[in-house]
């Protein structure tokens, strides 16, 4: 056992003095790792909050809003005819046409459907102009000498080319989607009548002849070029002073057609 003494005093001194060290020590090592912790956070990003509402994209970004409805397209309704419209210009180059429609059939006044075989792709003013032929003038005239009326048959409607497929011609009304060939019509018996067909009722082809001239600018038939022999071509083609032409003979059995000089391609219709 250890006495009283100085020495007893100096030991104590030095264990005192060594544990208020330590103390220090644990004291300062606390204070760096909370310094660094602080520092750490501080230099961690944190996320952007979210904002309240998407904002809206700019006006340039937004979708082009469609063209509105010509004015045809307007009266050319779904109880004249079934013709959609095409959702863009149809053709390449000056064959480029808009206000196009796809005219599949067209409604009688009575709610008769007659189909247009096939479909014809054509601009709507013209459309408009073949749905108000059959209906006032082609339907009546078939039930008069024949019978209902249920379809007509499309030999060629828009077609980008030259006039009479001649390379070089000037553009056909065909490549401008104002033109309709008409080879036959169908009747509900199912009997088909061609236009064009000598031994077909003569007093019904010459009303026909007669309300296509009246309606179309051009009307082209057997003895007009050499080119329509089997088929009857109408369009509304524009010309000076209006002029008109209406070139369909009208045929009995036995007449013979007449070969004609070909036309030079600038004045072939």
């Amino acid at each position: 056992m250890l006495r009283n003494g100085p020495h007893k005093v100096a030991i104590l001194a030095d264990s005192t003095a060594v544990k208020a060290l330590s103390a220090l020590f644990i004291l300062l090592a606390l204070f760096g790792f909370a310094t660094c912790g602080f520092a750490a956070a501080r230099t961690i990003p944190l996320p952007r909050p979210r904002p309240a509402e998407i904002p809206e994209p700019p006006a340039e970004m937004s979708a082009e809003e469609p063209a509105p409805p010509s004015a045809c397209r307007l009266r050319l309704t779904a109880q004249l005819a079934v013709a959609p419209s095409l959702s863009a210009p149809v053709g390449p180059g000056e064959c480029n046409v808009e206000d196009v429609v796809r005219l599949e059939a067209v409604w009688l006044t009575d709610k008769t459907r007659v189909a247009v075989t096939p479909p014809a792709i054509v601009r709507c003013s013209f459309a408009e102009a073949i749905v108000r032929w059959v209906r006032e003038d082609l339907a009546p005239a078939t039930r008069a000498f024949a019978g209902p009326l249920r379809s007509i048959d499309n030999y060629a409607a828009y077609d980008c080319r030259g006039r009479n497929r001649i390379v070089g011609a000037k553009l056909s009304e065909h490549g401008k989607a104002n033109a309709l060939d008409v080879r036959s019509v169908k009747l509900a018996s199912g009997s088909v009548i061609e236009l064009t067909d000598p031994s077909a009722d003569k007093s019904f082809r010459e009303r026909v002849r007669k309300s296509t001239c009246a309606r179309f600018t051009t009307v082209l038939g057997p003895g007009s070029d050499g080119y329509h022999e089997n088929h009857i071509h109408v369009d509304l083609a524009e010309r000076a002073g209006g002029h008109r032409m209406c070139q369909w003979d009208v045929r009995e059995p036995g007449e013979e057609a007449v070969p004609l000089p070909q036309p030079r391609p600038t004045a072939a219709p």
